[in-house]
């Protein structure tokens, strides 16, 4: 490790020169042999990371010098500027944001007092200045020589990810092991990126969970990216390495504003406003059984076919991303027909209920794509909270003030069309397609009670039964009946989807909405 080079009456120290000696210093981090390590392992280092975060040569760095204060265990002669973490600020498309990145090289990227303390300048400095964190983890975790001071360290970070929720967007990369109480600064984040091979959370290691439950499992197993996005959800994103994650950063703040009092940036798009899409008449089947990708659906109305999927391997009979609409940032979220029929369990109401709430607290628009017969049923749904958890989604739905428009192309069954940004729950605009079908339950379960009698005493049931449910369909299942109540603002052709979207987000660009005055609601955790 280096130390600070010091000077003597006989030969004192040019200034300039100890400036440059203590800038090199900071910039080698750990010496050149942990960083080629550190590359060796499939990773960039800190600054390679910052350097690509950042706009070229915008990047301001802070506390360079900072050094830590511990002086057992040896580490008194063990002293590096900046002692493990690049902070600063920069431009990311133009656009302030502030970032630390964590120096892997440096005592293992190992969280110390003045470690942190660096953390939180940058945290307080983004919330003054209204503009997002992005954090860049690649730490073993507390600074075992530091003791309690290190622990501190990690609550004075998670009072900040707290109290800059819903202020300004946070968004955490994982590049490395981020183990023990470090992994709940992310999970307050509003996103959170893992590299696939290289990175991995968990709250307690392989180590310890053989020790104590004898179950054998790898880093990888346990915590490592697939794990994170497919099982667990703790994760929204899987990059395949350091650049891809980062590119993914710059993408996802390109739909946010800095802070929740601005707008989201808009772009300038060559899509047509009014183009429409023959294809999507036909993508939903005669039958109401078959499936069809509600993906397909999205792409042919937003900007470009462009969308970025939030949480694409976790619960995917739901899907939630961010799309443009003649060049606005929106929130996307819809069923998706292709898994488990669309229905809402307790993993999909949970993966959307929070992005509706991160879109309602930076002022992005919410556009909904419903096809959903109902929620999952089953003894593991109800002993699990479907419940408590469903009532997530709707608390999130019913809660949010920004621009709120539904798409039914299908099913809109029960209590799940009600969830599912209904007029009832204040949505401002809600269209139906000609295919929709909008009841209390299908045509044949609905038969099943209101005819049982004559079911059970007709001798050819199955005539009965289709009979019934022909008349039910008509008679229920059809989008008219909401539209005569005005449930339903407009049956259209789905080709006109795009341009009715489009023309109804720019009626509600003035809109102004607010809940009831309280210190915040009681949402159903």
């Amino acid at each position: 490790m280096s130390t600070h080079r010091k000077g003597s009456v006989e030969n004192p120290v040019d200034p300039l020169a100890q400036l440059a000696d203590m800038r090199r210093q900071a910039e080698s981090g750990g010496g050149e042999e942990r960083l080629r390590r550190q590359r060796e392992a499939g990773k960039l280092t800190a600054r390679e990371r910052i350097t690509l975060l950042f706009d070229p040569d915008t990047f301001e760095e802070t506390d360079a010098f900072v050094t830590h204060r511990c002086r057992d265990f040896g580490m008194a002669d063990q002293i590096v500027p900046g002692d493990g973490v690049v902070a600063g600020h920069g431009r990311v498309d133009g656009r302030l944001v502030y970032a630390f990145a964590q120096d892997f090289t440096v005592f293992g990227g190992s969280l110390s007092e003045t470690n942190a303390a660096k953390i939180v300048k940058i945290m307080d400095l983004a919330l003054k200045m209204g503009a997002p964190v992005v954090g860049l983890n690649d730490s073993g975790g507390a600074r075992i020589q530091e003791g309690v001071l290190s622990l501190a360290g990690y609550a004075d970070i998670f009072l900040r990810n707290t109290l800059a929720s819903g202020v300004v967007p946070q968004i955490s990369a994982i590049m490395g092991p981020c183990a023990g109480g470090a992994v709940y600064s992310p999970a307050i984040t509003d996103f959170t990126i893992m590299v696939k091979d290289t990175s991995y959370m968990f709250v307690t290691g392989p180590d310890v969970i053989r020790t104590v439950t004898h179950e054998q499992v790898t880093k990888e197993q346990l915590g490592g990216a697939l794990t994170h996005n497919e099982k667990s959800g703790v994760a929204h994103f899987a990059a395949d390495d350091d650049a891809g994650a980062i590119q993914l950063i710059r993408e996802l703040l390109s739909f946010m504003p800095g802070n929740n009092v601005d707008d989201p940036p808009r772009r300038v798009t060559s899509d047509p406003s009014d183009r429409e899409d023959g294809a999507l008449d036909t993508v939903v089947p005669r039958s109401a059984n078959q499936a069809y990708n509600m993906v397909d659906v999205i792409r042919g109305v937003v900007d470009d076919g462009a969308l970025l999927e939030v949480h694409e391997h976790f619960a995917k009979n739901m899907v939630v991303g961010f799309a443009r609409l003649a060049g606005r940032p929106v929130g996307i979220v819809a069923n998706q027909p292709a898994h488990l029929a669309g229905t809402l369990d307790i993993d999909a109401s949970v993966k959307a209920a929070r992005f509706v709430r991160f879109c309602d607290a930076f002022n992005i628009p919410l556009v909904t794509f419903e096809d959903v017969p109902g929620f999952l049923p089953g003894t593991v749904q109800e002993w699990g909270g479907i419940i408590r958890h469903g009532a997530k989604l709707l608390f999130a739905f019913a809660e949010a003030t920004v621009p709120k428009l539904t798409v039914i192309t299908r099913k809109a069954y029960g209590g799940a069309y009600c969830v599912m940004s209904s007029k009832h729950i204040r949505a401002d605009a809600n269209f139906a397609w000609p295919s929709a079908e909008i009841a209390v339950m299908g045509a044949e379960g609905a038969v099943n009670i209101l005819y049982k009698r004559e079911l059970d005493a007709a001798s050819d049931v199955d005539a009965v039964r289709a009979a019934r449910a022909a008349e039910y369909r008509q008679k229920f299942a059809n989008p008219y009946i909401a539209a005569q109540r005005g449930f339903i603002d407009e049956v259209i052709l789905p080709r006109q989807t795009r341009r009715k979207l489009i023309a109804t987000l720019t009626a509600l660009d003035t809109k102004r909405d607010r809940n009831p005055p309280k210190k915040h609601g009681n949402i159903p955790l």
